[in-house]
């Protein structure tokens, strides 16, 4: 089909949108390379700690690794429905989104080769429930926008991806790998990289968080999508969590997995909240309360 018209030299960007706002922060906060990371102490650390602590590290980074890889593959019909739609300044952000994404990949790649130094298949540190999440539940309905682009088709992908793959887990994943590091005194150079990911992933998860809202919005119908999406992938999610500490008795570093689990619960209860007060809601509102989200962010 061909252009009938462009946004900037019609109507213009509208600047004051959440996604452009997002944009503006993605363009300051963004820009970092995982190449520039310094892992030296890393590296020294990595040799100090005993197999069992080696093994729930590289068990975290295998899920990570894969998890990054996912959702960098599976991001694009969803930029594709955005840009079929016209909306330019969410397309704008959105490229920042994938590009994050794929950094996130490059920076675990690094750790792994680096670092930790495997070469090895680390498929067998992905779970019944991991497997789920990632090799089909993520993967099946971000392809399905390439033929179903309807609301109800976006509302099912950006609650699998950006409520529960980045809101829940990726989320509750850095906090479990950060705490470890942290409160141990350990690889200054991942800590860092993991705080810069964060910031990214904040941005991700607003940015979902506007899009369910949006939808919601102007289709309260879409709220039920919303739950039924959340009750069909909750468990599985939580199973990712649970699988990871199963494997240890005692847990390395002491670290103790309902305070995890009560942080990925938190965390979805507050993302869930948030997306429900769209019921109903004004555009107008919507744009709103993002903004203050993403003022009140560091990320």
């Amino acid at each position: 089909m061909n252009h009938q018209a462009f946004v900037t030299t019609t109507r213009g960007l509208n600047r004051n949108l959440p996604p452009m706002k997002l944009y503006e922060k993605a363009k300051k906060l963004g820009i970092w390379n995982p190449s520039d990371l310094d892992f030296s102490q890393d590296i020294l650390d990595w040799q100090t700690l005993a197999a069992e602590e080696q093994d729930l590290l590289l068990r975290l980074t295998a899920l990570f690794q894969a998890g990054e890889e996912a959702v960098t593959l599976d991001l694009l019909p969803l930029i594709q429905v955005i840009a079929a739609e016209g909306r330019l300044e969410e397309e704008m952000y959105l490229t920042t989104f994938l590009f994050e994404e794929a950094k996130h990949t490059d920076f675990f790649t690094r750790l792994l080769a680096e670092v930790i130094g495997t070469d090895f298949d680390l498929s067998h540190y992905h779970t019944e429930s991991y497997r789920t999440i990632f090799y089909e539940a993520l993967p099946q309905t971000m392809l399905a926008l390439k033929s179903d682009a309807s609301p109800a088709a976006q509302i099912k992908a950006s609650v699998t991806y950006n409520l529960l793959v980045e809101g829940m887990l990726a989320e509750t994943g850095y906090h479990t790998y950060f705490t470890t590091l942290a409160r141990n005194n350990l690889m200054p150079g991942v800590r860092k990289g993991i705080q810069l990911l964060k910031q990214d992933e904040s941005r991700h998860i607003a940015y979902g968080i506007f899009l369910i809202s949006r939808l919601v919005a102007e289709d309260d119908s879409l709220w039920q999508i919303v739950e039924d999406t959340m009750n069909e992938l909750l468990m599985p999610a939580l199973g990712v969590i649970g699988d990871a500490f199963a494997c240890y008795d005692p847990i390395p570093f002491g670290l103790i997995e309902t305070e995890f689990v009560e942080h990925a619960m938190g965390q979805f209860q507050k993302r869930i909240e948030r997306v429900e007060k769209a019921r109903g809601a004004s555009l107008a509102d919507i744009y709103h309360v993002t903004q203050q989200v993403i003022d009140a962010d560091d990320g």
